[in-house]
């Protein structure tokens, strides 16, 4: 993590960037980039004005990154957890690998061992939507699933995601295709961290920094990412909160 980034988490956490939220969304700026980089200047100001960023705080404070290249499901679950149970310094702590322990799917699943999808075997590496879905709910979160298949408006995908950032004490989890949003890549996992009105757009907290840093991802590129067909189904997005 850059010193920049430390910098602005340590604001936030302080409360110098406790905004108002607003009431009203503000149209999105003609020809805004589909992606901003959160280290740059500008993302740095989406930051500083977004209206729905109640999230954003905890996550930071827990985020972490994947340990390896399917583990973008579990550590966004683990990161989601700690955010939830706001697990001081010294703790326990959830981890990617014992989040795991507690869902149907196995580990070796996940690396690759061969399960039996629509008759017949196959490899799904890490984790499906639903799975992921499966996952948190054995952990005792409450979860609404949306799968973002072609009758799914964008209107409503866009309030449920904008309403869940501006409350507290609840999170939201991307799954969404890279190559559909202009990253390199294929299927991954994400916690969103906030919203900026003026640029109508996300911040997703990549688990996998290696591969891309956080990004603010335009609302209409976010969605078109996740209307992308998984294994069985859409990919789509998860709201999560506590028992």
């Amino acid at each position: 993590m850059s010193p920049f980034r430390r910098f602005v988490i340590a604001l936030c956490l302080a409360g110098a960037l406790a905004l108002p939220v607003q009431a009203h969304a503000a149209p999105p700026i003609a020809h805004a980039p589909a992606l901003v980089v959160f280290d740059s200047d500008e993302g740095m100001a989406r930051l500083a004005r977004s209206p729905a960023r109640s999230d954003f705080a905890e996550l930071a404070k827990q985020f972490e990154a994947q340990a390896n290249g399917v583990f973008c499901g579990p550590t966004s679950a683990a990161i989601v957890l700690n955010a939830l149970q706001g697990a001081p310094q010294g703790a326990p702590r959830f981890t990617q690998e014992g989040v795991i322990a507690k869902g149907r799917k196995t580990r070796a699943q996940v690396f690759g061992e061969p399960v039996t999808i629509n008759g017949r075997a196959a490899r799904d590496y890490g984790y499906q939507l639903r799975q992921l879905d499966e996952l948190l709910r054995a952990h005792g979160l409450s979860t609404q699933l949306v799968v973002v298949d072609d009758a799914r408006a964008e209107d409503e995908i866009h309030a449920a995601l904008v309403a869940n950032l501006g409350h507290h004490g609840d999170y939201v989890i991307v799954n969404y295709r890279r190559d559909r949003v202009g990253q390199r890549g294929g299927g991954h996992i994400s916690p969103l961290g906030a919203y900026d009105a003026e640029s109508d757009s996300f911040l997703v907290l990549d688990v996998n920094p290696a591969s891309s840093a956080w990004v603010w991802m335009s609302a209409r590129v976010l969605v078109h990412g996740m209307r992308s067909f998984d294994t069985v189904e859409n990919r789509g997005f998860i709201l999560v909160g506590p028992r």
